[in-house]
């Protein structure tokens, strides 16, 4: 089967590799529709430090059950389901208090086994990995679903980790997918004002749509903005997308005093905690748990009260996946869905 392999830095080919199979009794082959790249994955691609080093690529996927190992029961051959951007057990410790990501036996596609940006993949712990979704693979709705492995959840669980009630005032920073996602998960969080921290004028207008009361330039007196918005007092919850060290600290300053500063955005800097000890601001984020949050997000998609689609501006081919690299790299694409 085909698919994306990382050679080095700003080198992404399409190659054959080992056709997915089944290995052990709790696995199965899911034979993708639809695949994204993640900012994640560009860091990789950029030689940048992260997980994503190769030679597999992609973390999020949609797809159809091709094969099933013996012990399988809540998946069947047929079903499309979408992935969480992390396979896990679904029984240790971690598992159980649902922070998938820490599953001693699990890991993240493309990182640990197969990678999302192929023909195929092998998903192992199918039972407690997989989610159904009850849709044709051809519906117009496959990209909403697509963007919960990973993006919109890590949105939603940037505002849920943080505590986000009806009313609250809360700045997004980033204007990346996983931005424009948490302010669709403010949205629903009930946020009384969502203040989008961005450069970029057609993602400015996508967070406008998505339910950004007001789109600040990051380079542009940005706290004094903030803070003329918030009576003085800066907002309630700051979600930092972005995870650089200018961003945290930013984020530092825009949140008032007893708010609370959701990181999840790879952290590539360091903490005040000084700052933070002396005004009382509670941090959180970290990765996502995405399977905790799917099945919800998924109602709401089937139902119409969601659509993160839009983060998709570019679609390539697998044979194209270089361009969707180059397209996210240069920032003309916000996400690249890829076809295989």
């Amino acid at each position: 089967m085909r698919a994306a392999i990382l050679r080095g830095p700003l080198d992404v080919v399409v190659d054959h590799v080992p056709d997915a199979g089944v290995q052990a009794p709790d696995d199965a082959v899911v034979r993708v529709v639809a695949a994204a790249i993640c900012g994640t994955d560009l860091r990789g691609y950029c030689g940048q430090p992260g997980p994503v080093q190769g030679p597999r690529c992609g973390h999020e996927f949609v797809g159809v059950v091709e094969e099933i190992g013996a012990n399988v029961r809540n998946v069947r051959v047929g079903n499309l389901v979408v992935a969480p951007f992390v396979f896990a057990d679904g029984t240790c410790a971690p598992c159980r208090s649902e922070m998938f990501g820490g599953c001693r036996n699990g890991g993240m596609f493309g990182v640990a086994g197969d990678g999302g940006q192929a023909e195929a993949v092998r998903v192992p712990f199918a039972d407690a990995t997989l989610v159904t979704v009850p849709m044709d693979e051809r519906d117009e709705r496959l990209p909403a679903v697509l963007a919960l492995a990973d993006v919109m959840s890590t949105g939603q669980h940037g505002i849920i980790a943080a505590g986000t009630v009806p009313g609250s005032t809360v700045a997004v920073i980033g204007d990346g997918a996983v931005g424009l996602c948490a302010v669709l998960a403010a949205r629903r969080a009930g946020a009384a004002q969502i203040l989008f921290v961005g450069h970029h004028a057609a993602r400015a207008s996508m967070a406008t749509g998505f339910g950004a009361t007001e789109v600040l330039d990051g380079n542009d007196a940005l706290t004094e903005r903030v803070l003329d918005r918030t009576g003085g007092l800066g907002v309630d919850v700051v979600v930092d997308c972005v995870g650089e060290q200018d961003s945290m600290s930013t984020a530092f300053v825009l949140c008032r005093d007893g708010g609370t500063v959701s990181i999840v955005g790879g952290p590539h800097g360091e903490l005040n905690l000084m700052t933070r000890f002396l005004r009382n601001v509670t941090v959180t984020g970290g990765l996502a748990p995405a399977r905790r949050y799917q099945p919800e997000l998924l109602a709401d998609v089937l139902s119409g009260a969601l659509d993160p689609s839009p983060i998709f501006d570019l679609e390539v081919s697998l044979a194209q996946v270089d361009d969707g690299y180059q397209a996210m790299r240069a920032r003309t694409a916000v996400k690249v869905l890829v076809r295989p």
